[in-house]
């Protein structure tokens, strides 16, 4: 097939039962101390996986097509935020089997599928493109040329360097990224975990919260894939983040000014969506617009850090003295959409000019280098991104 992989993450290590037998261990434990201990280990397991996949899917996905690949994987999110208090709630009646409480067998159970899912993922999650069994020759060789088509610097030997890792830090569209991932993970991870108590807090019956809280996460299912797929069609990422972030905003000035619990209800449908649906576009264009591989894993693991720390944050959002309304948390939450609004179409401006500067510049980026292949690779190699034939991802 000729052509060099890319480095790349190693999923099939990544994603292995190991990841989640510390969450299957939840079940066991049997004091404060013990569950500190097995959620410190778990965050440690699983806190590259995000990350790690959106990286994995880049090295196998040409840029255009990342944002729905992205899409598909993390949209289980939204599905398993529609359909956990479910689960939970019938788990729960196992109460007392075996001398253990309810909540102890929600973590086995879903620890033991976890594993199971994990060792299969093991055998068959290809690493490369190369190791792909369900691929042709010929297909692989056609997949490897649109990807290098799409990245020339993929045919360079790249090895670790920190000063990749300086160089993704030092970018400003990396930065803008960075701090809008930080926005959207303390409104996305205040939904995750607060969304049931937000719905109960409205009036409704236990039972009637646990099914009025599937509606807004099966519709942030549905959002989530049809905007990346025309994240991907329009070759588009700035715009369609801007537009999904405002429906958060609108939504959560709904929010804040009903005082009809059916109509504030009703406004976690633009809510929800407006938060989730931003996560795998902004997630793919972080990935988009770095070069060489490991500026790229830099830049995506600065992004999910950022995400983490406003999950943080979000820990302390929704306080129980501010119920029903929230207003403290819920004016944050619309600042914070608001701001990755303003953001990302900052963004667009600012790729745009750098695109239209390289162009001009293009001779005098490239003076230092010659113009026989090894030149070429070098120039690849050292100037990544900021090759002048690189275009960014607007």
């Amino acid at each position: 097939m000729g052509g060099t992989q890319n480095p790349a993450a190693n999923p099939p290590y990544d994603l292995g039962g190991h990841n989640y037998f510390t969450s299957q261990l939840k079940g066991l434990v049997t004091s404060f101390t013990g569950l500190v201990t097995v959620r410190f280990f778990l965050g440690l397991m699983e806190g590259p996986m995000f990350p790690g996949i959106v990286l994995y899917l880049s090295g196998f996905y040409t840029r255009e097509d990342l944002s729905l690949r992205v899409a598909l994987f993390f949209s289980s999110a939204s599905l398993s935020g529609a359909f956990s208090g479910l689960l939970a709630a019938a788990i729960e009646n196992m109460n007392g089997v075996g001398g253990k409480p309810g909540w102890a067998w929600i973590f086995i159970l879903e620890g033991i599928f976890s594993v199971l899912m994990g060792i299969l993922g093991f055998f068959v999650i290809p690493s490369s493109l190369q190791d792909s069994n369900f691929l042709s020759l010929k297909q692989k060789d056609i997949l490897e040329q649109r990807r290098k088509r799409d990245r020339p610097s993929l045919s360079v030997d790249d090895k670790f360097s920190f000063k990749e890792v300086l160089r993704s830090a030092k970018s400003l569209h990396v930065a803008i990224i960075f701090f809008s991932f930080f926005f959207l993970g303390t409104t996305l991870f205040g939904l995750a975990l607060f969304l049931p108590t937000i719905v109960g807090e409205l009036g409704f019956s236990p039972n009637r919260t646990q099914l009025l809280s599937v509606g807004p996460f099966a519709t942030a299912f549905a959002v989530t894939l049809i905007t990346a797929y025309l994240s991907d069609r329009y070759k588009s990422r700035g715009v369609p983040i801007a537009l999904i972030s405002l429906l958060a905003v609108i939504g959560y000035a709904i929010y804040l000014i009903s005082n009809d619990k059916h109509v504030t209800y009703g406004s976690l449908y633009l809510i929800v969506p407006g938060v989730y649906a931003v996560a795998p576009i902004l997630a793919a264009w972080m990935a988009n617009n770095s070069e060489p591989h490991y500026r790229r894993a830099s830049s995506v693991a600065f992004g999910f850090m950022a995400a983490n720390f406003g999950g943080i944050l979000s820990t302390w959002s929704f306080p129980s003295n501010e119920a029903p309304r929230y207003t403290k948390t819920t004016i944050m939450n619309l600042t914070f959409s608001a701001i990755i609004v303003v953001a990302s179409m900052a963004n667009v401006l600012i790729l745009d000019l750098k695109n239209k500067r390289k162009a001009q510049k293009r001779a005098d980026i490239l003076a230092p280098y010659g113009d026989d292949a090894q030149s070429t690779e070098t120039a690849w190699k050292e100037l990544g991104d900021r090759h002048p034939d690189f275009c960014y991802t607007l």
